[in-house]
This record gives structure tokens, sequence and C-alpha cells, in this order.
């Protein structure tokens, strides 16, 4: 990306849907994917003379991610009416926290290119989320939305940052550093396809060495961190391009339009005067106590900047691949379970980080819906090491190993993948190639290094795959020698 005299400023809100089991004022489970307007109950639903009773869990929660953040917890909060009108909010206004949300000041650090940078957060706060409008028909027919309350009265926590971020990248980086530290905490399942992760970006340009901020734009509607980092990018060149014109930026929500690859207008910018906060009469002032906060703090577990130093210092892994494997807990888990029975670290860290993640990527799984156990890739990598399998026969063991979940022992004896180590019977299938190429032979014997390469693959061809590659090699090079 390219700003030439100018300087991007990005502050993000990122909304998280917290993994309770009911809702934030009720007992409605928060369940995905169940039909329509099932989840529901007069409180979430709005009804007149309903009375909203404070989820618990959703405060230990709020206070787990505000400590692992670095705030200071706010010892006297309260919860405040933000009013609006639309479709999927059947009160007409959502429960919220503004002046004094539950926690204030943290931070959080992301490295950029080797070097790290510490982002500010301005606030932690409590709310609970609007319902889902389902839009349908288009311009040739009628358009019309249908709406969806299942997830109205949602436990969200709303994560500020200060407008520290500089680029689209930086953007990215936090918001997936975020996302590792709610996995590890396991407060939300941070699924962004699924709506349970979101994030608007507050975006604005002014000339380099300019202290005073230029007006800001907020978009909305970004549901991966590529969409993210696209959109920001976007949206600083659009500012940029606009002011270079002799135009002039307008404050006013955009959306991200992942077709087209552009942000468009939504409406003006909404200040919070225009919500007509006020706290809300039905729900008491939360005070929390440092012994509350301190048993939170005790069970804060191991998070993703601590777990990457212990596998560089334990396993001297890169500071890349110890990155990669704290993208979130259960794959740390994975990796930490197999290496406690195949202590090879950086063999099980490729096949994660490699095959693995290939894999999971293409069938759309998260590591804990694999069939691939640790206890099973360990399994694997013991045959691999005692020369039973060749690392090409691996890959077949493995790819079977994620559709069925056998066994890679029940696997090779099944389909016959026992590398051949026997000398004498490569030695045999050598000669044979050898002999049928004597144009490829004559080409080895002036220099040209592509021939050994073609007879190799021709040996593993008769194999079928099977031969031991060290065996091929050595016993390859002793014929031609011969010859």
């Amino acid at each position: 990306m390219t700003t030439g005299g100018y300087e991007a400023v990005i502050g993000l809100e990122v909304h998280v849907e917290l993994k309770t089991e009911s809702k934030a004022f009720c007992g409605c489970k928060t369940s995905f994917g169940a039909e329509p307007n099932t989840n529901v109950c007069p409180i979430c639903l709005g009804m007149p003379g309903v009375l909203p009773v404070l989820n618990r869990q959703m405060v230990g929660y709020a206070l787990k991610t505000a400590l692992a953040l670095n705030c200071q917890i706010s010892g006297f909060c309260k919860f405040d009416r933000k009013n609006y009108y639309y479709p999927d909010l059947p009160k007409n206004y959502q429960i919220s926290q503004y002046d004094l949300p539950i926690a204030l000041a943290g931070s959080l650090e992301i490295e950029v290119d080797g070097i790290k940078r510490t982002i500010g957060i301005t606030r932690v706060h409590m709310e609970e989320d609007a319902g889902k409008l389902v839009h349908q028909g288009n311009i040739m027919t009628t358009p019309y939305s249908l709406v969806d309350l299942n997830r109205a009265g949602t436990p969200l926590l709303e994560i500020v940052s200060e407008p520290d971020i500089r680029s689209a990248q930086e953007a990215r980086l936090y918001v997936e550093k975020l996302r590792s530290i709610l996995l590890f905490l396991g407060v939300s399942d941070c699924r962004m396809q699924e709506g349970s992760l979101r994030c608007d970006a507050n975006i604005s340009v002014r000339p380099r060495g300019q202290k005073e901020l230029g007006t800001k734009t907020e978009v909305k509607n970004m549901n991966s961190f590529r969409a993210l980092e696209r959109a920001v990018d976007f949206e600083i060149q659009r500012q940029i391009k606009l002011i270079e014109e002799g135009g002039q930026v307008i404050q006013e929500t955009r959306t991200w339009d992942e077709d087209k690859q552009v942000t468009r207008s939504m409406r003006s910018k909404e200040e919070a005067h225009d919500y007509r906060y006020f706290p809300d009469p039905d729900l008491t002032p939360l005070i929390i106590d440092q012994e509350w906060v301190n048993r939170v703090r005790e069970t804060l577990p191991e998070l993703p900047d601590e777990a990457r130093e212990r596998l560089i210092r334990e396993y001297n892994l890169s500071g890349y691949d110890a990155s990669q494997l704290t993208i979130s807990k259960d794959t740390l888990d994975f990796f930490d379970a197999c290496v406690s029975q195949y202590p090879d670290p950086k063999a099980v860290a490729n096949w994660v980080m490699g095959e693995l993640a290939r894999l999971l990527n293409q069938h759309n799984l998260e590591i804990k819906e694999s069939k691939i156990t640790p206890n099973l890739l360990a399994q694997m990598l013991k045959l691999l090491e005692q020369g039973i399998i060749s690392g090409k026969i691996a890959k077949v063991v493995f790819e079977e190993m994620f559709t069925t979940g056998d066994s890679p022992d029940k696997i090779v004896q099944d389909r016959g993948l026992v590398q051949i180590s026997d000398e004498a019977a490569i030695q045999a299938i050598v000669a044979e190639v050898v002999s049928g190429n004597p144009k490829v032979v004559e080409d080895f014997k002036n220099g040209k290094g592509k021939a050994l390469g073609f007879l190799v693959g021709q040996v593993m061809k008769v194999s079928k795959g099977k031969a031991n590659p060290e065996l091929v090699n050595r016993l390859l090079n002793e014929e031609l020698a011969r010859r």
C-alpha cells in the first residue's frame, strides 16, 4: 500500500459473542443455527412489563478478557440504554455500557515485520446483540427482509482500540492477535463466518507530521481477516485520492462490498448523542470487588505470547513456527499432545502446519473436528522414522487417516504401502530402469543433472512409490558408475 505524504489513523471496534449457555439478560439458549425465532422469550422479544436479569457468566468472561488485555477493572460500572430503531431490535433500544464500562486503558502487542508495536485499548464493555435480518428478493422482484430474533440478547463484548493502528496490515494483525487471546481464554468461538467475531474500522488520513486528526469514516461488514485488510486498504486509498483531487472526506458509515472490492456509503455517521443514552432503570449498577477480580485472575490460562516463548525456549522452534502453532488453543494443545508421544517438535510442527493445515482449510474444519488425533499423527511419524513408509507414502497415509480416522498401521497393511528396503529388490529395479533408458544414461554421463532425477522418478514409478529413497539414490549412483 502506498500512502505517499499521508498517514493513516485507524481504530477498531471488535464485537465478540461470548460462549455462554444462555443470553445476557434471560435464560434463552445462544446456540447457533437453530430454527428462526425459536430461541426467544418475552424478555429478549422486548414484551411490555418484563425485567432483565444479568448473566453472571457474562461478567466473568468480561473480567477474564479485560485482565488478559492488561485493562484496569472498574470497581463500579452500570448498564445503559442505547436507543435506536431497527427491525431486528425488538425493544428499540440495546442494553449496553456507555460512560462507566467494566474495563478501561488496556493494551495489546503485535509484531509487524519483526518490530513490536503496542496498540492501546480504550475500553471493554458488555452489551447485548441485536437480531438478524435475512434479505430476500431483488430489483427484478419485490425485495423484502425476514427477521430472526434468535441472536437478540446474546452476550457481547465490545473491545475498542485507541487510534494507534497505522496500516491495513497492522489492523489485520491486531484482530488476529485478539482472536488468539480470546480463543485461549475460551470465552468465545470467534467464528467470523457465523458472526461471533465482528469488526468495525474507524479510518482517517492526515498529512505526515500533522497532529490533528482527519475526518473519519466507519467501515462495517467485514467477515474475514482478508476482507478487513482489503477494506481498510481501499478506504485509505479512497480518502487520499479524494483529498488530492480537492474533495472532502465526510463523516459517514460505509459498508464493504466483497464482490466489487470497494467500500460504499450507507448513512451519515451517528454521534453518541444520537443514541440518547441513559442508565437502564431495570438493572442496578454493578460493583466488582477485588476478591472477584483476583479469583478470575487466578483462572487465566497460558496466553499466546507466553506459549510462543515456551515453544521457542523448550523446543528451539523458530519464531514463525511458534506463532503459527499458537494461533489457537486447540492447535497448541494438538501440538503439545503429539510431541509428548513423538518427541521431535520440528517434525510434528511441519505436519501440523503443512498437511494438516492444508486439509483443514480445504474441508473448512477446525483442528478439534479432525479425525486425525495427536496419537494417530505420532504413530504415523514413528512408521516414517522406522523406514516402514517413505515420506511420499506418509502423505498418502495421512490423507487416508484424515478421511477415515483409521490408524496408520491399518492403512499401511490394508493398502500394501510398506516401504521396500530390500537392497536386492531395489537393485533389480534400478538395473531394469538403467538398461531401459540408454539415452538418459548418456545424458547423465555428459553432465546433465536432470537425468539423475528422471531415473530416480522411474525407479519410484516402477516400485509404486514404495522404494526407500535413500537406497534408490545410492544404488542408482553405484549402477551408473559401473556403466
